[in-house]
C-alpha cells in the first residue's frame, strides 16, 4: 500500500511539472529563429510582436460568411475566367481600418504588380502587428521563396530575423490535403492552443489537393475554415487556391479554384490567389493552359529585365521557375499590406 501511494506522489508531481513547464514555454521560444524546423518550434521569435490582436479583431470575418460556411460554397462553375481575376488585385474595399475586416481581400496577379505601390508605413505596420503561422509543403515554400528574395534585395521586407522584423512560423510537413482532409485543422488549434501562443494569423497552402478534389471536398475546406474562425475570433484565416496544373478552362482544377474565389469573394474572407498569380505575366497577358512550372515566366525573363533574384529554378522555388516565387512573394507582400489597412492606393 506504501508503495502505490509513493508512486502516485511521483506521477502527481510529474504532471505538476510538465504543466509548469508548458506555461512556461508558449507558442515561440525566443532564438528568433527562421521558422522552418517542423511546424514552427524554432522561429519567428516575439521581438516584433506588436500589439495583441494587431487589428485582427473579427478574424477577417466582419460579415465573413455564416456559421455552417455557406455550404453551397460559391457553386461549381462562377467566379469568372481562371485567374478569377479581381479588380486592382483585392475587391470589395478591403483593408481592416483599425480591425474587422471589410470586404474581400484578394492576393492575385494584380496583387504582385501593385507591390512597388506599398507605403512604407503599412510595411512597418505589417511586422510589427501580425504573428503569422504557415503550414504548407513543396508548393507551398513557394511564398516563402519569394519573400526572401525580396528580403534579400531590401531589408524592409524581413522576417524572422529578430526584433523589427515580420514574424513566420511554419509547419513544412502537413498540407490542406486532398479530398476532405481535415487533419490541418487539428495543427491548427495545436498551434493555436499553446499557453502564451501569440499567433495572430494562419495561413495554410495546397499540394496538388485542388486538382482531384470534388465540390464537396471543397465545401469541406471551406466549412472547416470558417469553423476556426468562429472558435479562434482574434485570428485571421487566408484561404488559397490550388497551383496551375496544365488542364485549363477544361479541367476541374478551374472549377474548384472558382468555387474557392466565389466563396471568398462572397462570405468577406482573405485569398491568397496561387492560381491567378500564375495565370498571369506582370503585362496582363493570361495563360489559361499553363502549368504551375510558370512558363511564360521563362519567356518573360529572356525578352524582359528579370530582377537578380539570386535563385535557382525548380531548387530555391520547387517545382517552378524563380520568378514565379518572386511574384507570390510581392503578393504576400500586398496582401499583408492590405490586411493592415492600406486601401491599395
Amino acid at each position: 500500500m506504501y508503495a502505490l501511494m509513493r508512486r502516485q506522489l511521483r506521477f502527481g508531481f510529474s504532471v505538476m511539472l510538465v504543466l509548469v513547464a508548458a506555461t512556461m514555454l508558449g507558442c515561440w521560444p525566443e532564438d528568433g529563429g527562421n521558422g522552418t524546423d517542423g511546424g514552427g518550434t524554432d522561429g519567428g521569435g516575439t521581438d516584433g510582436g506588436g500589439t495583441d490582436g494587431g487589428g485582427t479583431d473579427g478574424g477577417g470575418t466582419d460579415g465573413g460568411g455564416t456559421d455552417g460556411g455557406a455550404t453551397d460554397g460559391g457553386g461549381t462553375d462562377g467566379g469568372g475566367t481562371d485567374g478569377g481575376g479581381t479588380d486592382g488585385g483585392g475587391t470589395d474595399g478591403g483593408g481592416t481600418d483599425g480591425g474587422g475586416q471589410v470586404g474581400a481581400i484578394v492576393a492575385d496577379h494584380l496583387a504582385a504588380t501593385a507591390f512597388d505601390l506599398i507605403p512604407a508605413a503599412f510595411i512597418d505596420s505589417v511586422k510589427s502587428n501580425y504573428r503569422i503561422f504557415y503550414g504548407h509543403t513543396s508548393h507551398g515554400s513557394q511564398i516563402v521563396a519569394g519573400m526572401t528574395m525580396i528580403y534579400r534585395a531590401d531589408s524592409r521586407y524581413a522576417f524572422n530575423a529578430g526584433a523589427g522584423t515580420l514574424s513566420l512560423q511554419e509547419e513544412t510537413g502537413v498540407d490542406l490535403g486532398h479530398e476532405g482532409d481535415t487533419s490541418w485543422a487539428a495543427t491548427t488549434r495545436g498551434v493555436l492552443n499553446q499557453p502564451g501562443c501569440d499567433v495572430n494569423m494562419v495561413m495554410w497552402s495546397w499540394c496538388g489537393g485542388v486538382s482531384d478534389n470534388t465540390e464537396q471536398g471543397i465545401n469541406t475546406y471551406l466549412q472547416t475554415m470558417n469553423q476556426l474562425e468562429s472558435e479562434y475570433p482574434n485570428v485571421l484565416f487566408v484561404y488559397m487556391t490550388g497551383h496551375l496544373d496544365g488542364t485549363g478552362p477544361s479541367g476541374n482544377l478551374y472549377v474548384r479554384n472558382n468555387q474557392i474565389r466565389t466563396y471568398c469573394q462572397t462570405n468577406n474572407k482573405i485569398l491568397f490567389d496561387f492560381a491567378d498569380i500564375e495565370s498571369y505575366d506582370p503585362d496582363g497577358t493570361y495563360y489559361p493552359n499553363g502549368s504551375d512550372w510558370c512558363e511564360w515566366c521563362e519567356t518573360w525573363c529572356a525578352t524582359h529585365s528579370c530582377p537578380d533574384l539570386d535563385c535557382v529554378d525548380d531548387d530555391d522555388c520547387q517545382h517552378s521557375v524563380c520568378f514565379n516565387c518572386y511574384q507570390k512573394g510581392r503578393a504576400f507582400w500586398w496582401m499583408m499590406a492590405r490586411i493592415a489597412g492600406w486601401t491599395g492606393s
